[in-house]
């Protein structure tokens, strides 16, 4: 199986995968899974730490390289067609990041790790 990860559930699994929800631990933890990080959540976890709203998340931006080869993770960037369909999602959930990772996951037909049920506006096919 192919998930992307919401950006809180990739700091999760690596500082506290104790507060994942029991599928999404044992799919992150199972070697089969393709386990997909978006720049959108980079972008998201960077702002927030500048911003000081989530400083415990600027040890995985420090040690990010390290993070995403022995986490197994793949790097997704942010193309054209994942950036158009964002826009033209439902607008009741208006986040950008979430509103990124939901057309990320729809385009490229991945399942969302995440704990947000308002990422169910999109349709996405979520997994918590």
């Amino acid at each position: 199986m192919s998930v992307l990860l919401d950006t809180h559930a990739f700091v999760w699994a690596v500082l506290a995968p104790s507060l994942l929800g029991p599928r999404a631990r044992t799919l992150i933890g199972e070697p089969r899974t393709e386990r997909f990080v978006s720049a959108a959540s980079l972008y998201e976890m960077s702002l927030k730490v500048s911003l000081g709203k989530w400083p415990d998340v600027a040890s995985i931006l420090d040690e990010l390289d390290e993070i995403v080869l022995q986490g197994g993770y793949t790097l997704l960037p942010i193309l054209p067609g994942h950036a158009l369909r964002a826009g033209r999602l439902p607008t009741q959930h208006r986040d950008p990041f979430d509103r990124l990772l939901a057309a990320t996951a729809l385009q490229d037909d991945y399942s969302l790790c995440s704990a947000d049920p308002a990422m169910d506006t999109f349709g996405v096919r979520r997994v918590w």
